[in-house]
């Protein structure tokens, strides 16, 4: 690994104030601006004293090409390109630089991944895995529950507060990516996890005053890495393998279990909160590879 160099003042002082604009205006959630902001700070460690505005199309090819020479995967590659044409873009808008050196740099070639997703029989199990008979149980059970049912990412899910709720309509507002505003419904099995919490278990977890929905043992707001444990807790209950589960295979799972049952990818797009179909139309692919696996294990043509 490359020795860490310490930021000349310039470049430290331009990586606060992108930093600052990803919160204030972009409102990009903490694990993404703190993944730009890594990205970021070691591109500016590779320009040394030179400051971000003098960089040029050769700086940053040669800073992925020092990448690769240290191991460095394509797909980190590529996002670190990514977080540089964000940079770029900032400073470009803003008229302090002329060019932005990195339009029509091609990104590290990187094979297609389709997401991790369960099946119905294992989700349920897994849904189905807190003790009920429990405060945090009866709170275990409806996050999880509503973290499927909506295809919720963990910040909006933990975050959930009751300004957000709509019970009697079965409807979240939620407030995405961006604070992009969108209405995703729910079903009657997540209502009746929310209602039997809210009156049987809630009031055990209240101290003071708080408007969040999922509170923790201190009667706050429940943190992303406390639920990440609770998932992978309970996916050893239900018998999954611990390390094929995290919170955003749920998302994966509400996503791709639409899609198998007919579901439209436009209201897929809509529900997920995704700005570009793009995006939503990974999860055709696994349906697909899911009809593959059924026809080669099912076919008679392909039985041995």
């Amino acid at each position: 690994m490359a020795e860490e160099r310490r930021l000349s003042a310039v470049n430290q002082q331009f990586l606060d104030e992108f930093v600052g604009y990803l919160v204030a205006e972009r409102k990009n959630s903490e694990h993404t601006v703190q993944g730009y902001a890594t990205d970021l700070a070691l591109f500016l460690q590779f320009l040394g004293e030179t400051a971000l505005i003098q960089a040029n199309r050769e700086h940053i090819q040669r800073f992925l090409a020092d990448e690769t020479t240290r191991g460095i995967g394509a797909r980190t590659r590529a996002r670190r390109l990514s977080a540089l044409r964000s940079a770029f873009r900032y400073l470009h808008r803003r008229g302090r630089i002329n060019v932005n050196p990195t339009e029509h740099l091609e990104a590290p070639f990187v094979g297609k991944r389709l997401p991790k997703v369960l099946s119905e029989a294992h989700v349920t199990d897994f849904l189905n895995a807190p003790d009920v008979s429990k405060p945090f149980g009866l709170r275990d059970a409806a996050m999880l529950e509503l973290l499927y049912s909506c295809g919720l990412r963990v910040s909006e899910l933990v975050s959930l507060r009751f300004t957000e709720l709509r019970l009697d309509r079965e409807i979240l507002l939620i407030f995405g990516k961006g604070g992009k505003q969108r209405l995703i419904p729910f079903g009657r099995s997540a209502r009746e996890r929310l209602t039997t919490y809210l009156v049987e278990g809630r009031p055990a977890l209240v101290k003071g005053s708080s408007d969040d929905v999922f509170l923790n043992r201190f009667g706050r707001a429940m943190t992303r890495q406390a639920f990440w444990q609770m998932v992978k807790k309970y996916a050893l209950v239900a018998g999954i393998d611990a390390d094929k589960l995290t919170p955003h295979v749920l998302r994966h799972c509400f996503a791709t279990h639409l899609l198998n049952h007919g579901a439209d990818l436009r209201a897929v797009q809509a529900l997920l909160g995704h700005r570009d179909l793009k995006t939503t139309e990974i999860y055709t692919e696994v349906a697909r590879e899911r009809l593959r696996a059924v026809h080669a294990d099912c076919h008679p043509l392909e039985q041995g």
